[in-house]
C-alpha cells in the first residue's frame, strides 16, 4: 500500500471522524526513523482505544436516543476496522519472528 493510499484512507476516516464528533490527527507522511516504527506501533494501538471508546459512547447516545443509527454503525465500524488492523499488524510481527527464528544459520 503506498503513502497516498494511506494518507486518501487517513483523510476520508478523518471526515468520517468529525461527523459523528470526535477529533483525530491526520499524519501527512509515515516517520521511516528506527524508533519510528515502535511509536507507529503505540499510536496506532492508542488510537483503536480511543475508537473504541468514541464507538461506545455513540451507542450509548444511539440507545438513549440521542444519536443517529447511521453516526452509531459508522462509529462502531470504524473501531472493529481499527482493532482488526492492530490484530493483522501484530500477527504479522509474530509470524516475521518465528520466521526469523526458524531461520538456519
Amino acid at each position: 500500500m503506498s503513502i497516498n493510499n494511506i494518507s486518501s484512507a487517513l483523510n476520508a476516516y478523518q471526515t468520517a471522524l468529525n461527523r459523528i464528533g470526535a477529533k483525530m490527527p491526520v499524519q501527512e507522511q509515515a516517520s521511516v526513523s528506527p524508533s519510528g516504527f515502535q511509536d507507529m506501533v503505540r499510536d496506532s494501538i492508542s488510537k483503536a482505544v480511543e475508537l473504541g471508546k468514541t464507538s461506545e459512547a455513540t451507542a450509548i447516545q444511539g440507545i438513549q436516543g440521542k444519536a443517529d443509527i447511521q453516526d452509531v454503525v459508522l462509529a462502531v465500524s470504524n473501531a472493529e476496522m481499527a482493532l482488526e488492523t492492530v490484530v493483522a499488524v501484530r500477527d504479522t510481527a509474530i509470524k516475521a519472528y518465528q520466521t526469523i527464528i526458524n531461520m538456519s544459520i
